[in-house]
């Protein structure tokens, strides 16, 4: 008698999960959370490789060089002057008065280059740049006292330069009839009234004692004289130009199809193309935060960089950390075609039947990830659903009994497929295209629904109670 009470229990309870509505749609969502655990960790896995792949770079970039930013020629002339101590005692200290270009024209090219360190392809590039301007008379009218003199015989002549590894070339600066070879270096003195940026989210070295220079003797009766150099430059992902000149002109081509132009100007003019780019800026002086000339002051002049950067427009890690993210949609939409199949068809489908899709759809991605890492993103993507639509259509043929039902879901996967792929080819428009999706969804949806009967749905089979 209790074995007989127990076994109608336990009827009951088999009836109520495999036919209540309420109790599959709970299962269903239990089933979808849980297979957000190996989402999650497939997530993880995109960050630790994309982390290598960083890594890979920053490696590569010590060998090669950093992102560059050029700042200069600057002219640097000390001055003596007179200042009055304690007990009205006199001292004679060294001061240090900086002179901007009065013109700067900048032209070049950025070659790119690729360098491979395991499975990752780094962005590099040479660039050739033409340096050219002029430098008006030295005005020390609002520095000099009455008894302060001018050291011309101890001028400098700087250009800031982030990472030197990157000069390829010896560095010679025409100054009018003379030829000034630059070294390696920038003198202290000179560094100590050039305030360094602030900004975090810069990605080069500010520090100004980065570079070249060479002394000279400036001769004060020159009014006005030209200036002319050529610089060769290895550098990574960015070159940055400081408008120095109180007209700055610079012209950039590069046969790299995707630039991003950075900094705090963007170019006058610029085209772009599969070839390449060219872009052109014009900046004057009342445009940046710093005057022409100074002494024994600070001023941030690498706050008003500005330059280009060679973009990848989306890359492998971050498509495919896009993609992942569509991985509770697929999964919602799945396991919902099938509970309308259960629900249409008179048909029953296990837990077990669930799960096992679920995690085909979940090494989805791993899949994906693995192949992208040696193949295009899209190559990678069509082979991964191919693979993937192909399994759980065969599976779903197998559960289901029915190959029309199959097709139906093959139909239905490579739809939830192709959606997605475009979607992550769309960046202005992806989130209006995948919401007008999921409203056609919707749609489908509660038209498939609206003859149901939800109180009064009747399996095939039905079981004996009495």
């Amino acid at each position: 008698m209790k074995n007989s009470t127990n076994s109608t229990v336990f009827d009951k309870i088999n009836y109520s999960f495999k036919h209540s509505v309420s109790i599959k749609l709970l299962s269903i969502g239990f089933l979808i959370a849980i297979l957000l655990i190996p989402n999650h960790m497939i997530k993880s896995l995109i960050s630790e490789r994309e982390i290598r792949q960083k890594e890979a770079i920053q490696e590569i970039s010590e060998s090669w060089a950093s992102p560059q930013e050029i700042t200069g020629p600057i002219l640097t002339i000390p001055y003596e002057s007179v200042v009055t101590i304690s007990n009205s005692k006199e001292a004679v200290i060294v001061k240090y008065a900086h002179f901007l270009p009065e013109a700067l024209n900048i032209e070049g090219q950025m070659e790119p280059k690729s360098r491979k360190r395991g499975i990752y392809n780094v962005s590099l590039y040479a660039s050739q740049l033409k340096i050219d301007g002029s430098f008006s008379t030295p005005d020390f009218s609002n520095f000099l006292g009455d008894t302060d003199k001018v050291l011309w015989h101890m001028a400098t002549i700087s250009m800031g330069i982030p990472d030197m590894r990157g000069i390829q070339n010896h560095i010679v600066l025409q100054l009018g009839d003379k030829a000034l070879t630059m070294e390696p270096g920038i003198p202290q003195k000179i560094n100590l009234d050039i305030e360094q940026s602030t900004n975090p989210k810069k990605t080069v070295s500010n520090d100004y004692q980065n570079g070249v220079s060479a002394n000279l003797t400036w001769n004060p009766e020159w009014r006005s004289i030209s200036f002319s150099t050529e610089l060769s430059l290895h550098g990574t992902k960015s070159l940055t130009f400081n408008p120095i000149g109180k007209t700055t002109l610079v012209k950039i081509r590069s046969t790299w199809p995707h630039p991003s132009f950075n900094g705090q100007f963007l170019p006058d003019a610029y085209t772009t193309s599969e070839n390449g780019f060219n872009a052109e800026w014009s900046i004057f002086d009342l445009n940046r935060n710093y005057p022409q000339q100074w002494a024994d002051k600070q001023h941030r002049i690498y706050n008003s960089g500005f330059g280009v950067m060679l973009f990848q427009p989306v890359d492998n890690y971050h498509q495919n950390m896009r993609s992942a993210k569509y991985a509770v949609l697929i999964l919602f939409l799945t396991f919902l075609a099938f509970f309308f199949i259960e629900t249409l068809n008179k048909t029953r489908i296990h837990p077990i039947h669930y799960i096992l899709v679920g995690l085909a759809l979940t090494i989805f991605y791993t899949l994906l990830l693995s192949i992208s890492e040696h193949l295009q993103f899209g190559l990678a993507y069509r082979i991964s659903a191919v693979v993937v639509i192909g399994m759980t259509s065969l599976y779903s043929k197998s559960i289901l009994k029915s190959k029309r039902l199959a097709v139906i879901i093959l139909l239905f996967f490579s739809i939830i497929y192709t959606f997605v792929y475009i979607v992550l080819q769309l960046e202005d428009y992806a989130l209006l295209f995948g919401s007008i999706g999921l409203l056609l969804v919707l749609g489908v949806c509660m038209y498939m629904s609206r003859n149901i009967d939800w109180y009064n749905l009747k399996p095939k089979e039905t079981i004996n109670h009495a």
